[in-house]
């Protein structure tokens, strides 16, 4: 922390930090929220260097971001030159739909992480003789493995939608190619899964009301969930926000699809409140899971993304939204934290594509998902790494209009905001150690005034954690100029769009839009009661 005595008392972290690794001095003071937070969630790997006096820190398999890399184009480079692109973005993992030999090759000693596709023609031989399975695996996998850094294979892709009826082959070829891993001693490091689409739901609003099409629970879902229970893999899910936005630009906000500020919406299933459309359709199939009691099993969004050019009916196809909604992605996974309903959920997650493909078939939007073109160039400017969040904005986000009132909940449950000032208060079901930890950093090294609510100032009371916690979030937010990710915190603070005195009794503070801030009486109840808690 820094040198100078912190305002509010510290937790624990800095102590037993220095106690096991060194003095909290030798860390950048850049890498310090990151490194509390994620000590309080366990999701990072911290090792000192014993020669410097500087630390470094590692990410776990917490928080990851792939790519996809399809090819059904005339036009890409060598898979040679694809890895070589692939790590100068510091990417760390790799989504193939096929084991095509030049690209396992190529990727052979990079360290990339991939996950490759046994595809959906191969399915019913797969399911029908073991035999090809064996094969499959030992030309395809055991082949490359470990050079190549296989981590998991894809056993089709999308199966529920093929038009070529081969749902009924799914499970018996994912068990054979378990069984084949098996027979070669890589199951340990190799996990079988197969990704789903999220028609595969037979409701997903809300999120808390998410199920699974009752023809498939039987048949496909409960064997597939019990074989990734028993085998410890995890289930895949592609989701896009986009075809939810395209089809619903009437009812659902632009911010909320593409993680940009906003009063967000409360699942009245359960009360929890989302401020993107992406992490309610992530928590529409857990609740499916757990409604069959798979609680445990993890997941991986093994395809999201969002196009920049599409038709002129495909509303929300543009470069600015596509950049807006890959770059926050992009923050939102590295910053850390799952999502309202599993809030301790590691999230890997694959954006799609690396390329723009211009062989795809279909609209315009299919051939325009790429992060760079085929020349290896930016089609838009994101950062892939925590290094890079560091200077990243969302640049082209338009300016917010003043003046205006917050509409009403519209059909679908989401809330327009168009208000010209924001606030930043803590979430209560954050849990203590969230708030401490993000309350030691706001009034730390985020430079927060903290001030008023020390012993026996203006501010002090109520002294309870979610009240300090809400007047120094707000005081860094505002500090920062309300900026895009200014209130996060791990997921500990959320933004609200209406003047708090308006619907917060207020004791001696108040709360202002712009500079230094206060907070009202009884925050920590009036706070729940705002979001549907109470």
């Amino acid at each position: 922390m820094n040198p100078t005595a912190p305002l509010i008392p510290t937790s624990s972290i800095e102590a037993s930090f220095a106690t096991e690794h060194g003095e909290w001095g030798a860390v950048p003071s850049e890498y310090r929220y990151e490194i509390a937070n994620a000590v309080t969630n366990s999701t990072f790997i911290i090792l000192f260097l014993s020669s410097s006096d500087k630390c470094a820190v590692h990410f776990a398999d917490a928080g990851s971001i792939g790519v996809n890399y399809g090819r059904i184009a005339n036009d890409l480079p060598s898979a040679v030159k694809v890895v070589h692109l692939v790590k100068s973005q510091g990417l760390e993992r790799l989504k193939v739909y096929d084991t095509d030999p030049a690209v396992l090759k190529a990727l052979s000693g990079s360290s990339v992480k991939v996950t490759v596709d046994l595809p959906n023609e191969l399915l019913y031989s797969a399911a029908k003789y073991p035999s090809f399975a064996r094969s499959w695996v030992q030309k395809n996998i055991v082949a490359y493995h470990p050079s190549t850094q296989i981590e998991a294979i894809a056993v089709g892709n999308e199966v529920f939608v093929d038009q070529h009826n081969t749902t009924k082959f799914l499970i018996p070829a994912m068990k054979n190619i378990h069984e084949a891993l098996v027979k070669f001693n890589i199951q340990s490091s190799i996990k079988v899964s197969s990704p789903i689409a999220l028609s595969a739901l037979q409701s997903s609003y809300p999120s808390s009301a998410g199920s699974f099409r009752p023809e498939l629970i039987e048949p496909v879902f409960k064997p597939m969930l019990e074989f990734l229970r028993q085998t410890g893999s995890f289930l895949m899910v592609n989701a896009y926000p986009f075809f939810a936005y395209e089809s619903n630009s009437d009812v659902i906000s632009l911010d909320y699809a593409l993680f940009r500020e906003n009063p967000g919406v409360v699942d009245a299933g359960n009360g929890l409140r989302y401020f993107n459309l992406l992490d309610a359709q992530i928590d529409a199939v857990f609740a499916a899971m757990s409604a069959l009691k798979y609680d445990d099993i993890k997941m991986v969004i093994t395809e999201t993304g969002w196009p920049s050019k599409g038709d002129e009916n495909e509303v929300g196809a543009s470069v600015e939204n596509a950049a807006a909604y890959n770059g926050n992605l992009v923050r939102r996974i590295l910053t850390g934290g799952g999502t309202p309903l599993r809030p301790h959920a590691d999230l890997t997650v694959y954006l799609f594509a690396l390329f723009n493909e211009n062989e795809k078939d279909g609209p315009t939007s299919e051939r325009n998902y790429g992060l760079f073109y085929p020349n290896q160039e930016k089609v838009y400017d994101i950062p892939f790494t925590v290094e890079g969040l560091k200077k990243y904005k969302d640049h082209n986000r338009p300016p917010v209009s003043g003046g205006q009132q917050v509409a009403p909940p519209v059909s679908g449950g989401i809330s327009k905001s168009t208000t010209g000032n924001t606030w930043c208060v803590a979430n209560p079901d954050a849990g203590k150690e969230k708030l401490q930890t993000a309350l030691d950093y706001a009034c730390g090294e985020g430079g927060a005034d903290c001030r008023p609510i020390q012993p026996g100032a203006t501010c002090y009371n109520p002294n309870t954690l979610v009240a300090h916690t809400s007047f120094a979030f707000n005081s860094y937010y505002q500090k920062k100029g309300r900026g895009m990710g200014d209130c996060y915190f791990g997921g500990a603070a959320y933004v609200v769009t209406q003047e708090p005195s308006t619907y917060f009794s207020l004791s001696v503070c108040g709360w202002q839009s712009l500079g230094s801030a206060s907070f009202p009486q009884d925050i920590e109840e009036k706070t729940r009661e705002q979001r549907g808690l109470a």
